[in-house]
């Protein structure tokens, strides 16, 4: 019971008054949490357009903004950007693709099919999440330098397709599509590959689509892996991998290293504001079920 004249609000269940207070902290929380992330972003960019007299200046907006230091790096004959950025978007791309075939077949395996040792194998696979990566560098190069893979996109793109993460992901959501419409499909006379194909893949589209959003900007941005394995060829480096070239032991390059950074930067915050409403419903609709 409340005193007399002081209004509840119905839907929080606290005082309108500690409502709004509430609601200020929390937005206020989500604004400082948001600058923790573009401030960085901003200062790059700022950065990327300053000429050398105004590298380490603390000035937010460039006296004399220049693209100088973009055409310095496309233009420099040593670091063949464009080269990098191929290299970077074709492993990207064709990780990603066999992710989501791999990945896919296998979490429908566990989600649907009834074999001996189903959960205990899952459960081992589930095992290797906690294990840190650094775990399996050595033994994944012993193996890619076996196959003679060193220097190629192959030894780049292999050991990341044996991950757990996108066939966990992908079990929890086919286990929260309905069984029934399958079973309809097999009364009707469809075999296992018809009804994944025509029944659960395409109603697993925002799934995919998130799967697909992580696998790209993990393997746009991976750093170790193909400085191990492509070593000092430029024609094969990544992008991160030849940018770096440009931060030496006692020199740092700022405008050209800023201006790279953007070229890395721009084609996966792109690919993320196109793909986060996928992200986001993929999140809030995938149980946890099983």
């Amino acid at each position: 019971m409340t005193a007399p004249g002081r209004r509840v609000d119905d839907t929080e269940g606290m005082p309108v008054g500690s409502s709004r207070t509430y609601t200020v902290i929390q937005y206020g929380l989500l604004i400082l949490f948001a600058l923790f992330f573009v401030v960085p972003l901003i200062w790059m960019a700022v950065t990327a357009f300053k000429p050398i007299n105004e590298w380490l200046s603390p000035n937010w907006i460039p006296n004399q903004p220049t693209l100088g230091n973009f055409t310095s790096v496309f233009e420099d004959p040593t670091l063949p950007v464009a080269r990098w950025f191929i290299n970077s978007l074709f492993i990207a791309a064709a990780f990603t693709i066999l992710i989501l075939v791999v990945d896919s077949l296998a979490a429908y395996a566990y989600a649907r099919m009834e074999f001996r040792g189903r959960k205990l194998l899952f459960g081992l696979l589930l095992a290797t999440l906690v294990m840190p990566g650094i775990m399996f560098l050595i033994p994944n190069f012993i193996t890619i330098a076996m196959f003679d893979w060193l220097g190629t996109y192959q030894g780049v793109i292999a050991p990341g397709l044996a991950g757990v993460f996108g066939v966990f992901f992908l079990r929890q959501f086919f286990l929260s599509i309905p069984r029934e419409l399958e079973e309809a499909a097999y009364v009707d006379g469809a075999s296992v590959w018809q009804t994944f194909f025509r029944i659960v893949l395409p109603l697993s589209g925002g799934a995919l689509a998130t799967l697909g959003v992580i696998t790209f900007l993990v393997s746009w941005n991976d750093f170790l892996w193909p400085l191990l394995i492509v070593g000092s060829d430029r024609q094969m480096q990544t992008l991160p991998v030849g940018l770096a070239t440009l931060q030496g032991q006692y020199t740092f390059d700022y405008g050209k290293l800023m201006a790279g950074a953007m070229v890395l930067s721009v084609p996966v915050l792109l690919l993320y504001v196109l793909g986060q409403r996928y992200i986001i419903r993929s999140v809030a609709t995938t149980g946890l079920k099983g």
